[in-house]
C-alpha cells in the first residue's frame, strides 16, 4: 500500500470531537500518522484540516494561521461552558438593543486584546487539561492570552440572537468572545452555534464531509487530498 502524504480538508459535523474525525480517517485510510490542525468543539461544525504522513511536519505551521468563523450568540443566558452544551447558570432580561449598541460592543473586541481561556478548554495546567478539572467542579486561575480580531461582521440581529462572522488569530476562543460581548451588553450570553469557514488559505467549501470520509473507500478519499506541493503553492510558499 502506497504512502499517503498531504492534507485533507474535512467538513466536521456536530456532536463529534476532532479526535473522532481523526480516528475515522485512520480507519478509512488504514494509517496511523494523521493529525489535525486546531481543535473544534463537539458543537462546532466546519473546516478541520487533517495532516497525513509527512504532512504532519507542517502541522504547527498550518495551525498558526488565522481563522474565520460564523457563529450565533444567544443573549440572556450565561452557561458554565460559555456555549450551548453547558448548564444555564444565570438568566437575565435582554434589553431592546439597537444595532448601534451591539456594533459598539463588537468594536471593543477588535485588534489586539487579552482573553482569558475558559475552564472548559484543552489548555493544560501541571499536565492536566483544564476541562478535566472543570468536570470535577474545580476552577483555577488562567493566564490571559494576547489574541487578535482582524475583522468582524454582524450578519443578523433577531434578539435574543446575534449572528456574526469573525476573522481571528490562533488561540482565540469564540465562546469567550460571545460570553464577554453578552456581559458588555448587560444581559449575559453564550455561543449557540459555530462554524469554521476558513483557516489560512483553506476554505470549507468543497471539503469532504464526515459521512464521505467514513464511507470511503480509501481510493475515493485520497483523490480529495491535497499533495504537499499543492499545499505549498496554495500558501504561496
Amino acid at each position: 500500500m502506497e504512502n499517503i502524504d498531504g492534507v485533507l480538508l474535512v467538513d466536521k459535523g456536530p456532536a463529534m470531537t476532532s479526535h473522532d474525525v481523526v480516528a475515522v480517517a485512520r480507519r478509512t485510510l488504514d494509517m496511523k500518522k494523521i493529525g489535525h490542525c486546531g481543535t473544534l468543539d463537539p458543537m462546532a461544525t466546519g473546516l478541520l484540516i487533517l495532516v497525513l504522513g509527512r504532512g504532519t511536519k507542517i502541522q504547527d505551521l498550518l495551525m498558526a494561521e488565522e481563522k474565520e468563523y460564523v457563529g450565533t450568540i444567544r443573549l440572556g443566558e450565561n452557561t458554565n461552558t460559555q456555549d450551548k452544551d453547558g448548564e444555564v447558570i444565570e438568566t437575565r432580561e435582554v434589553p431592546d438593543l439597537s444595532r448601534e449598541q451591539i456594533d459598539e460592543v463588537f468594536q471593543r473586541y477588535t485588534g489586539e486584546f487579552l482573553q482569558t481561556p475558559p475552564m472548559v478548554s484543552a489548555i493544560k495546567q501541571n499536565g492536566v487539561p483544564l476541562y478535566k478539572l472543570a468536570r470535577k467542579g474545580q476552577e483555577v486561575p488562567r493566564e490571559p492570552r494576547l489574541v487578535h480580531v482582524f475583522s468582524y461582521e454582524i450578519l443578523r440581529v433577531e434578539l435574543p440572537e446575534i449572528e456574526f462572522k469573525v476573522r481571528c488569530s490562533k488561540g482565540f476562543y469564540v465562546r469567550t468572545y460571545a460570553h464577554e460581548i453578552g456581559n458588555d451588553l448587560g444581559c449575559g450570553a453564550h455561543l449557540s452555534a459555530l462554524r469554521r469557514t476558513r483557516s489560512g488559505r483553506f476554505v470549507v467549501d468543497g471539503a469532504i464531509t464526515f459521512d464521505e470520509l467514513k464511507a470511503g473507500p480509501r481510493s475515493d478519499v485520497t483523490k480529495r487530498m491535497l499533495s504537499l506541493a499543492a499545499v505549498s503553492r496554495l500558501r504561496g510558499a
